[in-house]
């Protein structure tokens, strides 16, 4: 073999080796790099619950629809059996989503999984609770999850993570303050994903978030508000330029003083709910209205 052989040779190794490691990345990670983008002004979406118009809420079946769907992000709420392990239910008792009754803590996995889901009209399906490490496993490579109702769980949720190879899809969350989560888990608090959440309403929510910011560097704040009058609302491109992205939810009133989904989806009025988020600096909105939030960002240029 020539020179010139072992030039051309060298060059398609090159762009061989270039063509598969661009394969061999997943749409996750290609999430996980634009969370970490503060800068980045694609917004990104998720998914409350999965897709529970069209399937029982918190189940394996709403979390397959919103990935099909095309959202960033799925949330949901964890609990923990008698045998400790972490499934997925959002209510401190399993009446209104199971055709069952108590806690998650009353009943073993075994018994747990004997229980099956509601759909959003009350008729019971032929789903079951998911556990955690099922989640995981299905959206290994696909999208992120926001992990609510995680606080007592974090050691175990971290395991389980590590131990399906999806830690870095996982977003963890609280409204504790730094300090007490620091106390709590000294640990693991440098090795997750973290999103602190800023009730705007409480007179120190300033203080809180730039406290955050100082000693850890969240990779987004959850902010809620009953009422739009915060100064954090008008003055937020700190929180960017420290490094950590805007979450606001397009959920229920409360949480975005009425800019929310049903003012945009059911009045048409898309200037007083999803546009005001987003000129007040959201860059990932949690929504019950996954599908319409999607084609609408879409026709806008602001959805990857």
């Amino acid at each position: 073999m020539n020179k010139h052989q072992n030039l051309a040779l060298a060059f398609f190794l090159i762009a061989f080796s270039q063509m598969t490691n661009a394969q061999s990345l997943t749409r996750a990670d290609s999430l996980v790099k634009q969370l970490h983008n503060p800068a980045d002004k694609k917004i990104m979406v998720t998914a409350h619950r999965g897709d529970w118009r069209n399937a029982p809420e918190n189940s394996l079946a709403a979390f397959k629809n919103a990935i099909k769907m095309g959202v960033d992000i799925i949330e949901l709420d964890l609990a923990q059996t008698k045998d400790g392990v972490i499934v997925i239910m959002h209510d401190q008792t399993i009446d209104r989503t199971t055709n069952g009754k108590g806690k998650p803590g009353d009943f073993t996995l075994s018994e747990i999984k004997s229980f099956r889901l509601k759909n959003g009209l009350g008729r019971v399906t032929d789903h079951t609770i998911p556990t955690l490490q099922e989640v995981m496993l299905l959206v290994k490579g696909k999208v992120l999850i926001n992990l609510d109702k995680s606080y007592p769980y974090y050691n175990e949720a971290y395991a389980i993570l590590k131990n399906t190879g999806t830690l870095k899809q996982a977003i963890f969350k609280t409204d504790e303050r730094y300090a007490e989560v620091k106390k709590r888990y000294p640990s693991i608090l440098d090795s997750i994903t973290f999103m602190a959440v800023i009730d705007l309403d409480k007179p120190d929510a300033r203080q809180i978030l730039t406290n955050y910011q100082q000693y850890m560097h969240p990779v987004a704040f959850e902010l809620n508000f009953k009422t739009d009058t915060s100064s954090l609302l008008r003055d937020n491109k700190f929180i960017n330029t420290n490094g950590s992205r805007i979450w606001i939810n397009s959920l229920w009133a409360s949480l975005n003083a009425g800019h929310d989904d049903d003012t945009a989806v059911d009045k048409g009025n898309t200037r007083d709910s999803w546009d005001w988020l987003i000129a007040h600096g959201a860059t990932m909105i949690q929504t019950d209205r996954p599908k319409e939030l999607l084609l609408y960002l879409k026709q806008k240029g602001l959805h990857r």
